[in-house]
Parts: structure tokens; sequence; C-alpha cells
């Protein structure tokens, strides 16, 4: 299918070992490095500001369920009183 001549493979692999080199060199960079620095913060920011986010939720999740077993007391309570009517009625 592809015909290559060994030149034109070996100037690629040549080239690919040549780019990757490069891009290694610059990966390791000092710039390089500061950026990465600068990324790091930021996602520890962000990391941050969701924990944040999930504390706001469960308090709030905590305030609906104690909300919740009140309800769910009170309408107990009641079914009880109508359990007591119906039984002293009969």
């Amino acid at each position: 299918m592809f015909r290559f001549g060994i030149k034109r493979e070996f100037g690629y692999f040549a080239g690919g070992l040549l780019l990757g080199t490069a891009g290694l060199k610059l990966l390791g960079s000092r710039d390089a490095k500061r950026g990465y620095a600068h990324v790091a913060a930021a996602l520890l920011r962000a990391k941050d500001e969701v924990m944040k986010q999930v504390t706001t939720v469960r308090e709030s999740y905590a305030d609906v369920m104690a909300d919740a077993r009140d309800i769910n007391a009170k309408r107990a309570k009641e079914e009880a009183v109508i359990v007591e009517d119906a039984a002293e009625k009969a």
C-alpha cells in the first residue's frame, strides 16, 4: 500500500525524535515549571471553593432533614390521635 523509501522513513523517525527531545526540554524549562505552579495553584483554589460549596450543601441538607423529621413526627402524632378517636367511637 504505502511505499516509503528507507531515507524517508528514517527522516520521519529522526524528525520525531528531534521534536520529542525539544518538547521535553521545553516542558522541563523554568518558564514551564512556573506555568505548572500557577496552574496547580489555581486548581488548589478551585478545590477550596468546591469544598466550601460542598459544606454549604451539607449544612442545608442537615436542615432539610431535621425539618422532614419534625414533619413526620407531627404527622405520626396526628395519625395516632385519629386512630385513638376512631377506636373510642367504635
